[in-house]
């Protein structure tokens, strides 16, 4: 069986069921056939246990899909002689051992003991969490697995120490990826400071950006990101039947008992509260971060086919979003205004920015300040689009977005919140999210308006799309915007 030319195994069905059901699996309400095209092991001291990932397509995908961006998944088990005390809720499958159920596939535990076998979501394993932060933090070569045509290497972090795991869990609500909660110990026995290790879901070869950017700044000197441990790269064979590399996992410093920049927003939004404050300290912390960006990866100077690229790329993202949101329709004459400013005027030059930037991904750390998390872009977009240097003002554009949408969900769900009142709170976030970035970083925010507009009304644009798809009750918020800013770009002659 192949997958585009690519040796393909077939994994047993009970894992195709098991995959629909999950956050990560991007084919919502299908079924996937699943097709391993590599396996990468991990080794473990602890008796009838075996780990192994798989690397996996998606075989029933349309045919459209069926190209170089179809979906790797990555798929860590353990396959256990006994059941795993307290894991029931992380169980895939269990049978006897040699009678297809567990042993069909690629999934043959391969143990000469007879009796029965159990399959379970690797990450919720602790003899699998265990394995995974030793081979990063003794940066070694995972053994070979058959001859499933994958392997993976471990990179510790220069500083960073071996420490003794004593507990880990895995970390709730996330969409794309799991992440893994350490608790550990140091060399003398005493509680150490915690680690949380990001498996990614969706595989991609290159660097995986949230790797590269957030190591990259960590290791200029920024302190507005958690401090990176270490990451776990790989090799497998893709599509086009060539060998590839990419990024497997990531560990960095864990901040517990921290909230969310979104959580104490609503807060400050339900109570009333001035916010002004934070989201100007906000401003400045992400306009150093996007200094220390350029400073320590590469930019790109504009030149006017980039300008008009990007700004091509604004006018049909916004011509499909009419195809589904047909409210989009009556303000084309503003959107083709706004998106002339903004192509004839002064771009800054390109660089590394977030690529996903809204409340949700800064954390607030008492004693600390604002830190930064997720560098890993837009996951809707392909890598190659999301490792291009790009205007940092779309960062800008995405939190003046997300306190937007902060004011919005309070007016949604207290109906007896004063509207003007919160309308006055978003307002108020958003002069001071800009004044604190203005003055951190030098730049005449308002000399550059017609481009952050554009910025913000592509976003605006996007949400309508995803509202519609997603969240048709939201729908106002996104559409609400984009009236705004045509309104604010004037009449149209």
């Amino acid at each position: 069986m192949t997958v585009n030319g690519t040796s393909a195994h077939a994994l047993p069905p009970y894992l195709n069921e098991w995959v629909a059901r999950q956050r990560w699996f991007a084919s919502k309400g299908t079924v996937p056939v699943l097709q391993s095209i590599g396996e990468w092991s991990l080794p473990t001291s602890v008796p009838g246990v075996r780990i192994r990932t798989s690397l996996v397509y998606d075989s029933s995908a349309p045919s459209e899909g069926a190209g170089p961006e179809r979906t790797l998944y990555q798929l860590p088990l353990t396959e256990r002689t006994s059941p795993l005390p307290g894991a029931e809720s992380a169980l895939i499958n269990s049978g006897t051992i040699g009678s297809g159920t567990i042993g069909s596939g690629t999934l043959d535990p391969g143990t000469p003991d007879a009796g029965t076998g159990y399959v379970y979501d690797a990450p919720h394993d602790p003899a699998y969490t265990e394995a995974l932060l030793g081979l990063m933090l003794r940066g070694e070569v995972s053994p070979v697995a058959d001859d499933r045509q994958a392997d993976a290497a471990g990179q510790c972090e220069p500083g960073a120490t071996a420490h003794s795991v004593t507990g880990s869990r895995v970390l709730r609500g996330e969409q794309s990826n799991t992440s893994i909660i350490y608790d550990l110990t140091d060399a003398a026995g005493l509680p150490a400071a915690p680690v949380i290790c990001k498996v990614f879901r969706a595989l991609h070869a290159g660097e995986n950006p949230d790797v590269a950017v957030q190591t990259a700044l960590a290791r200029g000197g920024s302190d507005l990101v958690p401090q990176p441990i270490g990451n776990i790269s790989g090799h497998w064979i893709d599509i086009d039947d060539e060998r590839v590399s990419g990024h497997l996992a990531f560990a960095q410093e864990f901040l517990p008992g921290v909230e969310d920049a979104w959580r104490t927003a609503l807060t400050a939004a339900e109570a009333g509260t001035d916010f002004s404050a934070q989201a100007r300290s906000l401003g400045a912390a992400t306009a150093k971060v996007h200094f220390d960006l350029a400073r320590v990866m590469p930019s790109l100077a504009v030149t006017p086919e980039i300008s008009a690229a990007t700004i091509t790329g604004m006018r049909q993202r916004y011509r499909a979003a009419v195809r589904e949101v047909p409210q989009l329709a009556e303000h084309a004459a503003s959107v083709d205004r706004i998106f002339d400013r903004a192509q004839t005027a002064e771009w800054p030059a390109l660089q590394r920015i977030h690529g996903d930037y809204h409340l949700g991904q800064v954390l607030n750390v008492p004693g600390r300040g604002w830190a930064l998390v997720d560098f890993e872009g837009e996951p809707l977009k392909p890598l190659s689009e999301r490792v291009r240097p790009d205007v940092a003002l779309r960062d800008v554009a995405g939190m003046l977005r997300s306190f937007a949408y902060a004011a919005s969900t309070i007016a949604m769900d207290y109906a007896d919140h004063d509207p003007a009142a919160i309308a006055h709170w978003a307002s108020e976030c958003r002069t001071a999210f800009l004044e604190g970035y203005a003055a951190a970083s030098g730049q005449d925010l308002l000399a550059r308006g017609a481009l952050l507009d554009a910025f913000e009304l592509d976003k605006a644009v996007y949400e309508t799309v995803y509202e519609t798809r997603n969240r048709p009750a939201w729908l106002p918020i996104p559409l609400a915007a984009v009236r705004a800013l045509c309104a604010a770009a004037g009449p149209v002659s």
